[in-house]
């Protein structure tokens, strides 16, 4: 959806009035740059949520712009800032205690882990499920997994340890995410 610069410039001030049809049509147009630079500075599973966030920013602050032209900039701003955000996020938890976690899971069944792994795969988000069962399941390599989903290895291995942080955390449960066993409920 190729316009011109004096399009762009319009349609940012159409949008910056308020105009529905506007803020659709301008969100349309800037998403692939949006996308192209949010892959320069975000994680590769952070892009969509990355595009999403900045999008809806865009377009509930568009009005307050002062200027067409410092559109470009402004958008690129917001996409920087909700990568950074979103790589915040996934590295904020406090490390399990070692010894708390192994003794939860040592005092339950393998009846209960079974039925708790399987609760913990179900409930991770579908990105982070495919490259455990590829890995973990089907026993590909990462090189394989990237091959056949078609991202980079590094990409791969961070879904996977991400992934096996949250099924650990879920197998655990939150008294164990204190460093001090004693301040656990």
């Amino acid at each position: 959806m190729a316009v011109s610069g004096i399009e762009r410039d319009s349609l940012i001030c159409a949008a910056q009035t308020g105009d529905p049809a506007a803020i659709g049509r301008l969100l349309a147009v800037c998403q692939s740059d949006a996308r192209r630079y949010a892959r320069r500075h975000c994680q590769v599973s952070d892009v969509d949520d990355a595009v999403q966030e900045s999008l809806l920013v865009i377009s509930r602050k568009v009005h307050g712009l002062k200027a067409a032209t410092a559109f470009s900039s402004w958008l690129f701003t917001v996409i920087k800032r909700e990568c950074r955000k979103l790589e915040r996020a996934m590295f904020r938890h406090e490390p399990l205690d070692e010894d708390l976690a192994e003794h939860q899971l040592a005092s339950k069944s393998d009846n209960d882990l079974r039925i708790d792994l399987a609760a913990a795969l179900e409930s991770l988000p579908a990105h982070y499920l495919e490259v455990v069962l590829l890995r973990d399941f089907e026993e590909l390599t990462i090189a394989e997994i990237a091959e056949r989903l078609g991202e980079p290895a590094g990409a791969i291995k961070s879904r996977l340890h991400r992934a096996r942080e949250l099924v650990r955390e879920y197998m655990i449960g939150p008294q164990a995410t204190s460093n001090n066993p004693k301040e656990s409920p």
